[in-house]
Formats: structure tokens, sequence, C-alpha cells
């Protein structure tokens, strides 16, 4: 067996492990691995520690001695089976019998997200107990898994965001294994799995990196402390310990796209960018597969999601899209506090979401007193990832509570209808097809001491934003607080919740066959909105002279709409009666020619 090309974790080779480390603050390191005596390793000038360990074989567990005595896991470990504080482990990643061999991804349009965690999705919180779910998520028309992230936390549970590990599966998932088996059993299903990956910053309990490297800069800051080293002294292998990272991820596992965490939060001054390097490589290994990359970005910058000539994304795929999710929930629920006062403009605020992406582009937001966005109308509608529910929204409240799902079933309705059938890519929360109301607060695990700072900073951190009591708040690190976050299974035949999953398959149903076919129709800058005796009409054109239009009643009262407004073929309405009349939370989407 030949060498790996990673520069960073063990490579297994026909006659033992090659152990490498970059600990550059270490003047020496030692090897220990469980049943040997420490071996001196051998450092260059780079900062690098290497030993090759004859005989060696995966499966043996081995940790770092640096020079002042303390002993660090593996930082590019793949495996730790006893927690953030113990040995690592060599796993062979390359023995894994994949059998969907020829699965090379789905193209971007087709793409519908189903967003969940993976030790609340399932009564065994793992990634096998995670396979009997699958064949339900393919009927309902998911065509996409997105994992929040899963890299090593410290304690028996977290949402990942504490991660500290980056290249080990949680070993409260399972092992490796397991999750190369669920990877390839959702292909087998004709599903991808993307990984939610955060390289903004790192947990803050059993990150042993900056005991041996320059992981962080005071150059920068950021909301956990100094920022990431990405362009000061030292800062070459760190920018590679974060791509190769990334690499490693859609490569070894075969996952089908990366969502990243916070990108406004990564701060670097270097001639080019960490980001345009990070999604430049990304493209350049994988040329001939359907790779996506998605960014969370406080920011609103739409460079980050400029198309070629051929429409194709030159660095990241699209962009979670929070302002057609606050201007949706504004209407829907009527709540106005917070940030969601900034988005109070009703129908014309929805309307500017759906048809332009962004609804701040360079204007001052109130709620945060500057500016906000850049312009966004010349993207297509694919930039742009929409959702009524997602892991923030939810449980960034003081009760973890699924505000949308307390909707009255019509705006309900109204609204999944609007945002699985509108161009933009459609994101799911787990059990939101089933209107689940099972809360998903923040929870994590860590020592006391830590447990008692996170409780503080949790309630300094999110409070005055909607949703957000700081009397009401549920313990973060309760056990109760995980308990209550797992995920209610509904049972088929369950007369209310099928009806809901019957509705949600419906219209991904009709979205696949009637709406997917036609977003490779439409240009960029495509769309167009208008207020019709406040009837809101979204219209994106075709090259083939067609418009797809949508006729949304986004109002508590009954609407009259003009003449010729819902002439052409129907693809889904609700609630608008054959003389035009939209009674309350009424819409239509139709396929109509070009006024």
């Amino acid at each position: 067996m030949a060498l790996t090309s990673h520069l960073f974790g063990p490579s297994i080779t026909d006659t033992g492990i090659l152990f490498k480390i970059w600990a550059p603050l270490s003047p020496q390191v030692h090897l220990e691995c469980e049943g040997l005596d420490p071996v001196l390793m051998e450092g260059d000038r780079e900062g690098w520690h290497r030993v090759h360990l004859e005989g060696a074989k995966p499966g043996c567990r081995y940790r770092f001695r640096l020079a002042d005595g303390l002993a660090v896991p593996d930082p590019a470990s793949r495996y730790q089976p006893e927690d953030v504080h113990g040995p690592s482990e060599v796993v062979d990643l390359g023995r894994f019998d994949w059998k969907a061999e020829a699965w090379s991804g789905r193209p971007w349009e087709e793409t519908v997200i189903y967003e969940l965690h993976v030790g609340a999705f399932s009564e065994k919180g793992t990634f096998l107990g995670m396979l009997d779910k699958l064949d339900h998520l393919e009927s309902l028309g998911i065509t996409a898994i997105q994992l929040m992230p899963i890299n090593e936390f410290p304690g028996r549970w977290n949402w990942g965001y504490d991660g500290v590990l980056p290249y080990a599966p949680d070993c409260s998932y399972g092992r490796p294994e397991d999750l190369m088996r669920l990877i390839d059993e959702a292909h087998l299903r004709g599903i991808s799995v993307f990984l939610d990956v955060v390289y903004n910053h790192f947990g803050p309990d059993g990150n042993y990196l900056p005991a041996h490297a320059p992981l962080f800069t005071d150059k920068h800051s950021s909301p956990w402390g100094d920022g990431i080293n990405l362009d000061d002294e030292g800062n070459h292998f760190v920018r590679q310990y974060l791509i190769e990272n990334a690499l490693y991820w859609l490569g070894d596992y075969r996952f089908d796209g990366l969502r990243f965490d916070a990108v406004h939060a990564i701060h670097d001054d270097s001639p080019v960018h960490f980001l345009d390097e990070l999604a430049q490589r990304i493209r350049q290994a994988f040329p001939r597969r359907h790779v996506h990359l998605i960014v969370e970005n406080e920011r609103n910058d739409a460079t980050l999601l400029e198309r070629d000539v051929e429409g194709r994304p030159k660095t990241y795929t699209a962009q979670w899209n929070d302002d057609i999710h606050h201007a949706l929930h504004a209407l829907t629920t009527g709540e106005t506090t917070g940030y969601f006062a900034d988005y109070e403009g009703g129908a014309s605020t929805l309307g500017k979401a759906l048809a332009e992406g962004f609804v701040f582009q360079g204007e001052i937001m109130p709620h945060k007193g500057k500016r906000r966005g850049s312009p966004s109308a010349h993207l297509p509608p694919t930039a742009f990832i929409s959702f009524i529910h997602n892991h923030d929204q939810i449980g960034n409240r003081a009760r973890g509570d699924r505000i949308m799902a307390d909707l009255e079933p019509q705006a309900l309705r109204f609204a999944v209808a609007l945002y699985l059938l509108a161009p933009q890519v459609p994101m799911l929360f787990m059990g939101e097809e089933w209107r689940s109301r099972r809360p998903f607060p923040y929870f994590s695990d860590f020592h006391a001491e830590l447990n008692r700072q996170v409780k503080e900073g949790r309630k300094e951190e999110l409070i005055g934003k909607p949703g957000f009591e700081a009397e009401n708040m549920l313990d973060p690190t309760s056990d109760d607080t995980f308990n209550i976050g797992k995920l209610d299974w509904f049972t088929p035949g369950q007369s209310a919740n099928e009806a809901w999953v019957s509705f949600y398959r419906d219209l991904l149903d009709r979205r696949l066959r009637l709406v997917v076919p036609l977003i490779g129709l439409m240009d960029a800058p495509a769309a167009r909105f208008s207020l019709k005796n406040d009837v809101l009409v979204v219209s994106w054109p075709l090259h083939d002279g067609r418009d797809l239009r949508l006729v949304a009643n986004p109002s508590e009262k009954e609407r009259m709409v003009e003449e010729g407004v819902l002439r052409g073929s129907e693809i889904f309405s609700l609630s608008v009666d054959s003389n035009g009349r939209m009674r309350p939370w009424a819409l239509s989407f139709r396929l109509v020619e070009q006024d």
C-alpha cells in the first residue's frame, strides 16, 4: 500500500505507519503508541516531527508527548475512541467496501436539503441509527441530507459547533466505518450527503493545537476569542490543515458537499483570501463530481456566490438565506421583535427576497444600525437556500420552540408550499414534515466550571433576540435539555401527522417534475415582483418566452385577483377559487406566457 497523499494525520505504508505532527512550538516530540516504549520523532526546520513505526497496524492507539511533558492527541486524528482527551486511533479508511461506486452526486437544481443532528435524529443517536430512516427520506422526496457538525467534541452530546478535532467523527456517533456506511446507503437511494464544517473557531475544551502550533493570532478577533491564524506568522500550515480537512471529507468519505459555518467570522488579510483558496482547491480536486459548497454569511456578501459565463458557481454554490426566512416568519407569525422588526414590510419584503435574494443589499439594517448585504438581483434563484426552520432559528430561542409549527394550519401550508415550490433551493429541518412540535434547544456537556460559563454566556449572547427571555431559558448543560430535543418520530397511519407528510411529499414530487425542469431556463437577473390589489405576484422569466409565476395572498384577508393574473397552466394552488377569489393565505404557482 502506498503512502497516502494527506499532509496531516498518519499514513499507512506496506510495512507500518508513518506518524507525523506539525508542532513548531515544541523542540522535540515523542510518539507514544500503546504497548511500546516512547519513540523520539525526527524534527525539521518547518516544525514537522515524523517517525515511521515498522510493524504498526490500523487499530493501534497513540498520542504525542511534547517537550514540556504534555500528552496530546493527533490534531488530525481519524478517530478518538476515548473522547477528546484520550489517545487517537489509526484507521484505514481505504478498506471500506463502497457499493455505490458509480455515484457522482446530483445536480444542484435537483437539491432538496434535510438538515439534521445525528444525536437527536434517531433513538440510538448514531450513524447506524439513521439507516432505517433513509427510506422515509427517499420517499418524501429528499435528495440531500445535511449533517450538523460531527467532528469530535467533548462530552456526551453537543450541537457540534464546539468541536476540537476536525478530522475525527465524534465517537458517540459511532466509528468512521459507520459514517461511511451511512453515506454509501444514502447514495444507493439517490440521496447526497452534505456536512456542516466549522473553520472560524475551535471549541473551548480539548483543543491542544495552540500548545504546539500557532493556530490563533491576535491580529483578528472573533466572538470566540483570537482569530484563526490565516495571515500571520506560520499561517501556511494552518491554512493547509483546514483546506486538507475539507478535501478529506469530500474525498475519503465521499461527502457531496460542505456547509461552511459563519464565514463572516473568518478573517484573512492575505492577497488570496482563505475562502477563495478553499473553494478553488476543492473545485480543482473534484472536477467530475457534483460537489456543492454552501455558506452561512451574516454579511450577505453576494461576491461569494458569483457565476461564470456558463452560469456555474465560481466559488460557492449557495448561501442560507436568512432574509427569506425572516420575511416569511414575520408575515405568518406576526412576530416582529428583535431582527424580525426589519422585515415588517409585508408582502413587498417577501417579494424582494423571492425575486432578488437578499432584502438588504447595502441598505441600513435598523436593528443593527449599519449597512448589510450587497446587490444580489443578478444571481440565479439557486444561489439561495430557503427554509422555515433550521437549527439556529429554533435552537436560539429560549426554549428551542418551533414557532412555525404552531401556526394556524392554513398559514403553515402557505409557507410550506411557497418555499418548497419557489425556484430557490429548499431546506427542511428534521421532523418538520410531520409538523413536529418537539423543541430543539441548544445543548452541550462540559465539565462543571465550563458548564457554568456556558449558561451565563448563552444568556448574554442571545438576550434580546426573538423568542429569548432569559428567565425562560432551558439549561443547555442539563441532560433533560438534550433529551427533549430528541426527535419524536411519527408512526405511519397517525392521521394528522400522515396528512402533513403527504402534503410535503406531494409538493416535492411537483417540484421535481414541474419546477426543476424550469430552473435551467431561468436567466439572471430574472425575477420581478409587484403588488396588485395587495396580492403578491412574482415572475421568473424563462428562455422560451414563458414565466414561472407565483400569485400569493400573504394575509388573513380575502383578496380578489386582477383578471388575467391567474392564466396559464397550474402547477399548484392553495385556496384559490375559480372566480379569482383568494382566501386567506392562498397561493398559486403557474406557468404562463410572458406579458
